[in-house]
């Protein structure tokens, strides 16, 4: 049942409930009869959910997509094996109260702290942004998961307490789930915010994978040439993918930028010593010229990807302080952080998902735009070189959208630039450091129980008293 209402939930928004059963299913694990098969059923679990999900890992990695979809299962077979030490040292009581924390600290910490973080698939992403309710997002994709799971984990405690208690219980836990989930949404709610006056940017992007420079003359001559024949509505900016230039932006690129004046985003390396390279956001000027650019934080493992920017900034641009994070940046919560952090008012997103890697490849990459549009109420425009390009509002509403593959296809639109000051980081990026502490000291805690219980069976027999035909 716990991959069935996985997938099912994952893949059709109407089911997206089902994340409830999820998680339920692997709080109701806890009860196994000892840590090894509570362990082992959960990696059994991980590798039925993530090898379906990610199987164009097979495409990319070849045979060594295996232990990357065991390493994902890892996680879910340790929150299992956790979960079933707490409930047996500590109760049930325990494991309701633990089970979200264990749940934020395991996914923070796989999702953004260790060489193989990959934040795609947690719990929080089920439900897309624009269906949170108000004041939802500024808990953030990973502090929504926590919830989800405390419900979980309090509506399996009702279906598995004894029938006598089962109304009394019922009761009490929806009353607490309730008063937790109201609690926090009307803690939001105080916090009004006024409308903000927004700065219009027409833009437009052009999904292109590894072109030439003839073909990218051709795509932004053509176009240049579609413009609307309203001026408040002709794009003052292009955005190109990653990997659009095999280096800097060439000359002539620059020249059509000054010949129309029109400003350029646009990927390319920039070349280090020994071969080595940034993989680099380039912002060419109404003047033909770089005027600022960016370097990918987070290079992709295993490729070929240069190596990581030294630094982020934003770019103070004509119409607001903009952030730029390339392709799978995005996808780091750290990442993003410090480009709001530094007042970034929207984000410009140059990607590179290859038609390679399939269709499937390219709707979950696209799935976390919403969210950290959402998360930081900030507005983003992503352009990928073959799909899915969006542009997704404040509030995670996706406004225009690309099919994959669409090569030369283009995307018009308007990124409406907030105040600056109205962004900001959501709770759990607070919180999720915190659970990853009190998830490395549950860990020690229960290794102290473990130790102790054994201690407690050895000397058993030696403290028996005797009996009396002794």
């Amino acid at each position: 049942m716990a991959v069935a209402t996985f997938h099912l939930g994952f893949l059709y928004v109407p089911l997206s409930w089902l994340v409830l059963v999820w998680l339920g299913c692997l709080f109701a694990l806890r009860r196994t009869s000892c840590g090894r098969w509570a362990f082992y059923t959960g990696l059994a679990i991980g590798l039925a959910i993530y090898g379906p999900q990610l199987h164009f890992f097979w495409n990319i990695f070849g045979p060594a997509a295996i232990a990357l979809w065991l390493v994902l299962a890892l996680w879910l077979g340790l929150f299992v094996l956790l979960l079933q030490g707490v409930d047996r040292y500590w109760g049930a009581h325990g494991a309701v109260a633990l089970a979200p924390v264990l749940w934020l600290g395991l996914e923070y910490f796989r999702s953004e702290l260790y060489y193989l973080r990959f934040s795609w698939l947690t719990a929080g992403t089920f439900v897309p942004p624009a269906t949170w309710p108000w004041g939802f997002s500024r808990i953030g994709v990973y502090g929504i998961g926590a919830l989800l799971m405390l419900g979980a984990a309090l509506l399996a405690s009702v279906v598995e307490s004894p029938p006598a208690r089962s109304t009394l219980l019922r009761s009490r836990l929806i009353g607490l789930l309730a008063a937790t989930v109201l609690g926090v949404w009307f803690a939001f709610l105080l916090v009004t915010e006024a409308k903000p006056t927004i700065t219009a940017l027409p833009v437009a992007g052009i999904q292109l994978e590894f072109p030439k420079q003839a073909e990218v003359l051709r795509a932004l001559e053509a176009a240049h040439a579609a413009e609307p024949p309203d001026p408040q509505a002709r794009p003052q900016l292009y955005l190109l993918g990653e990997y659009t230039f095999d280096g800097p932006v060439p000359d002539e690129i620059g020249a059509w930028c000054r010949e129309q004046q029109r400003w350029l985003v646009a990927g390319g390396k920039e070349r280090l010593e020994n071969g080595r390279f940034h993989n680099t956001a380039f912002v060419v000027s109404t003047n033909g010229g770089v005027v600022f650019k960016q370097a990918k934080s987070v290079p992709i493992q295993f490729f070929n990807d240069g190596v990581p920017a030294p630094e982020q900034r934003v770019w103070d641009s004509p119409w607001g302080r903009l952030g730029i994070a390339i392709c799978y940046d995005l996808s780091y919560t750290r990442v993003v952080d410090r480009l709001v952090q530094q007042g970034a008012q929207a984000l410009l997103v140059p990607a590179m998902d290859a038609t390679d890697w399939g269709a499937h490849q390219h709707w979950l990459n696209a799935r976390i735009t919403p969210i950290r549009a959402a998360e930081y109420r900030v507005p983003i425009f992503r352009v990928a070189s073959s799909g899915i390009s969006q542009f997704v509002d404040r509030q995670g509403r996706v406004a225009a959208q690309l099919p994959f593959p669409g090569q030369g296809e283009v995307i018009r639109g308007t990124l409406h630039v907030p105040p600056a000051g109205k962004g900001g980081l959501p709770l759990d990026r607070w919180l999720g450091p915190l659970a990853v502490l009190a998830s490395a000291v549950s860990m020690i805690g229960l290794g102290v129980a473990q130790h102790r219980a054994r201690q407690c069976r050895s000397i058993a027999p030696a403290t028996l008293p005797p009996t009396p035909n002794s």
